[in-house]
């Protein structure tokens, strides 16, 4: 390309420039554009290239609502040059004809469309792979870009195991399945999803992306090469693509959309296949930031003052992917100065944070949370992280190093905040060891926020603001809530992103007499309430009030316990 789009992309941030250097060391060496090098390396997404384009020629960029239900001209231009040069006519009118084009500066296709259309072409900037499924759809019989690698992919049939192995292993090498596996993994990270499902049944191979805590079913290769996909993400994870009668885990490391993305990969047997689960962490997106995550002002300066006390245990509870690993590191960034040493003992590593002495457990060579923990005991730590409190064991050196003038944080699978007490001592904890070691608890879940650009305000119901008490989360007269709509930016759905909604339990004197007597957790939280905790639902409550969520999701993640209490 005529502009220098390599500088244009690092002074917009959207790549680094080592990343540029390296770019032009391979360029020099193939001979290739650097725009087709930077997305090809990984390096950035056709997105961030098409938009620095767009900003830098000034034109406007491609929607993908933009391009046309019918071919936006009749004849003079062939497909075929169409597909070549990657360019989709948007529409005709007196001024001549707009077109959406990958590289809107090449003089040789815009000349060659004046020439075939008589007319004064207008060019726009299009993003490759969205002018791709445009000019399937219009030209090309509506095969997507998956349908295309499908179709050049070939099986053989009446294999002995042995040479069924070997050729899985060299159709999951070729071209064509790499492509495949690729694009999967592509979609999936543009799509902001935090997991892929790849799930094989008798006749279908399903795949789905987990986006913003919900599932969602998007196109998927056939059953026919179920093996040869899951071989490729095997020989990806380096795991035993022979072994297919045992569960394995692995991890992926590899550049897409220009983000560093690390996949972890998990397989187990099922009744038709291998079914394969690859979380995403993109260490780009992921924000440290207490206001970010949706701690409110009073609960922020809550949890500020015991995350300050010099030494005891600071426990964050909530199911399965409820964002409690991210709210501890955000709290370790926090205490992470210099005068203070901080480790870390976890299953698995999520993200690697500067200047925090972090220990993967590896339970086949016997490194567990235990032995780990002793361990580091003795390395003089100010702070203690463990992932996550499993067994009395890891319970007991945890309330020892919270005795003995550490600071120790911890996650817990309970419901919520008082519950975490009742497991802690079920568990075996001794309760007075607990009331002189828990400075607080917070407990959490995750519910999506509503997208900006399409919320649509209505007032509440009487019936509902009434029932559920909504006038106490707002000084107007009428409370106004919002729902979800769809648009391009949230993909249809109505909501993006994700925020947590919180409940933190502050240990104070007269819950330690309530836990010494040994109350349950029903108790327990009534007390907590009673000295000002707001529990998640009410929380949520005036999250949905404040137009951040809806009350649908506050339902959808919270219990009927807490709703009532």
């Amino acid at each position: 390309m005529s502009v220098d789009l390599g500088e244009l992309l690092v002074e917009r941030q959207k790549l680094a420039e080592a990343d540029l250097q390296r770019a032009r060391r391979v360029r020099e060496g193939t001979g290739e554009g650097l725009d087709t090098l930077l997305v090809k390396l990984g390096l950035v997404s056709e997105r961030d290239l098409a938009e620095a384009l767009a900003v830098h020629l000034n034109l406007p960029l491609v929607r993908p609502g933009d391009y046309p239900e019918i071919p936006a001209t009749n004849g003079g231009v062939s497909p075929r040059f169409l597909k070549d040069s990657r360019v989709i006519p948007l529409f005709e009118d007196e001024q001549g004809l707009t077109v959406a084009m990958s590289n809107p500066t090449d003089e040789y296709v815009l000349t060659a469309l004046q020439l075939a259309t008589g007319k004064t072409i207008t060019p726009r900037v299009g993003i490759p792979s969205e002018l791709d499924l445009a000019f399937e759809r219009l030209y090309g019989g509506g095969r997507s870009a998956m349908g295309q690698i499908v179709d050049a992919i070939g099986l053989a049939d009446n294999l002995t195991d042995e040479e069924q192995i070997q050729h899985l292993k060299d159709l999951a090498s070729e071209a064509p399945v790499i492509r495949l596996v690729n694009l999967m993994i592509a979609r999936a990270v543009e799509s902001r999803a935090s997991d892929i499902h790849i799930e094989p049944f008798e006749n279908r191979l399903k795949v789905r992306y987990r986006v913003d805590g919900v599932l969602r079913e998007v196109e998927s290769p056939p059953s026919r090469l179920s093996a040869a996909v899951i071989s490729r993400i095997k020989i990806m994870a380096k795991l035993n693509i022979a072994e297919r009668r045992l569960p394995q885990d692995g991890r992926i490391q590899l550049r897409a959309q220009g983000k560093e993305i690390d996949l972890r990969v998990s397989t187990v047997p099922t009744l038709w296949g291998e079914s394969v689960v690859m979380r995403i962490l993109d260490k780009a997106s992921v924000v440290l930031d207490f206001e970010v995550l949706g701690f409110g002002p009073r609960t922020l300066k809550r949890f500020r003052e015991v995350l300050e006390l010099p030494n005891g245990i600071l426990l964050v509870t909530g199911p399965t992917g409820s964002g409690k690993t991210t709210t501890l590191y955000t709290a370790l960034q926090t205490l992470n100065t210099p005068e203070r040493k901080i480790l870390t003992v976890e299953d698995p590593v999520e993200y690697q944070l500067e200047g925090i002495n972090q220990i993967q457990v590896k339970p086949q060579i016997n490194l567990n949370f235990t032995n780990a923990l002793r361990a580091i005991v003795r390395q003089d730590p100010d702070v203690i992280m463990i992932g996550e409190m499993r067994d009395l064991e890891t319970a007991s050196i945890a309330v020892q190093s919270a005795l003995t003038g550490h600071l120790v944080l911890s996650t817990l699978h309970t419901n919520d905040a008082a519950g975490s007490i009742t497991r802690l001592l079920d568990m075996g904890v001794e309760d007075y060891l607990l009331t002189s070691t828990i400075s607080g608890i917070l407990a959490q879940r995750l519910v999506r926020l509503l997208c900006t650009q399409c919320r649509q305000p209505h007032p509440a119901l009487p019936e509902l603001v009434e029932e559920m008490r909504l006038q106490r989360f707002s000084k107007a007269r009428e409370i106004i809530l919002y729902k979800p709509v769809g648009c391009e930016q949230c993909g249809g759905t109505g909501y993006r992103g994700r925020a947590a909604i919180m409940e933190f339990l502050v240990m104070s004197d007269p819950l330690r007499r309530m836990v010494l007597k040994h109350a349950d957790a029903t108790e327990l939280q009534a007390e907590a309430q009673k000295e000002g905790m707001d529990t998640m639902y009410e929380d949520g409550l005036r999250k949905a009030v404040a137009g951040l969520t809806t009350i649908e999701e506050v339902l959808r993640v919270t219990t009927q316990q807490e709703q009532e209490a």
